[in-house]
């Protein structure tokens, strides 16, 4: 019996399986982000930071309503 050929696949090999999100952030707070990466013990890219700071905001956040007002 002869074995199934399966094509390569083209392209770049995928490097997460997460949903990738863009924003759009004023240069003096990028530098900020960068500044309090580099001062934390373990290295982390700027990807990295931003996930680890957005998950500290909302391990701090209270649960339930919303207390910022517009």
């Amino acid at each position: 019996m002869a074995k199934k050929v399966i094509p390569k696949k083209r392209g770049r090999l995928a490097t997460g399986k997460d949903p990738l999100i863009a924003l759009r952030m004023p240069p003096q707070e990028r530098r900020a982000i960068e500044e309090w990466a580099t001062k934390q013990s373990e290295k982390l890219s700027l990807s990295k930071a931003i996930r680890v700071l957005v998950q500290r905001g909302l391990d701090r956040a209270p649960s339930g309503k919303n207390t910022r007002s517009r």
